[in-house]
């Protein structure tokens, strides 16, 4: 019998000014984005706490992986100069007199703006990172932009949001972000990744909680005894 198609992927469209197209960093696949930690990062080294037996790192992990190569990932448009909490640019855009978009690369919420949340600011602002691109996500479907997965490096934190790109097609969506390391003194590249964006269908499935069965316990004792035994088990049978 032979076996359905697999649905084509859903494909989200990004544009720019045609003015600005030379001049941006592109957005990318994210697994395309992956930190320079993790390349770096060896498949295995000895733990002290476990008198230098060698364990795995997070290299063999694939839930984390998966995250990180997950969606989309926006870039920074242009080189960023913090020092001592000051912002500075070096980045001259051609006039646009047929658009309204910003010609700096991040604008700033003043703090009153986020009364009574509990998050802590390195400056006495909120910044925002300015995205030149429109985005425009398939019928039916949602962006949601948050902080790269996994990406405590990073001296910011973007804050997360949701849209309905595929009606929001035309609008911009910028990304408001906590500076998080009051000690970062440097630039931040241009092409550093300030968004994650993941598409997700409009429609949430239900939820029902329920005990196991008794066969549901025998399967899930099997599970974990697969786990602990087979390195690379969920690896190899379950994940696409």
């Amino acid at each position: 019998m032979t076996q359905p198609a697999t649905p084509p992927p859903p494909r989200i469209t990004a544009r720019c000014h045609p003015a600005l197209e030379p001049l941006l960093p592109k957005p990318v696949p994210a697994r395309q984005a992956l930190p320079d930690w993790l390349r770096a990062m060896p498949a295995e080294t000895p733990a002290t706490s476990l008198a230098g037996a060698e364990v795995r790192t997070l290299k063999h992990c694939p839930p984390i992986l998966d995250a990180l190569s997950l969606g989309l990932m926006i870039p920074l448009a242009a080189d960023l100069h913090i020092e001592k909490g000051e912002v500075s640019w070096d980045w001259d855009l051609p006039p646009l007199p047929d658009t309204l978009i910003s010609r700096a690369p991040i604008g700033l919420h003043v703090p009153e703006q986020a009364s009574g949340v509990p998050w802590h600011l390195a400056h006495n602002a909120i910044l925002k990172f300015m995205n030149f691109w429109t985005l425009e996500a398939p019928p039916g479907w949602s962006l949601l932009f948050t902080h790269p997965l996994n990406r405590e490096d990073l001296p910011f934190r973007t804050l997360s949001g949701l849209v309905d790109c595929d009606l929001f097609r035309d609008g911009y969506v910028h990304f408001p972000a906590l500076w998080t390391d009051k000690d970062f003194s440097g630039t931040l590249p241009a092409g550093t990744p300030v968004a994650q964006v993941i598409p997700l269908p409009r429609t949430t499935p239900d939820l029902t909680t329920v005990p196991m069965a008794e066969a549901e316990i025998a399967a899930n004792r099997k599970m974990q005894e697969a786990l602990g035994e087979e390195p690379g088990t969920y690896r190899k049978n379950f994940r696409h």
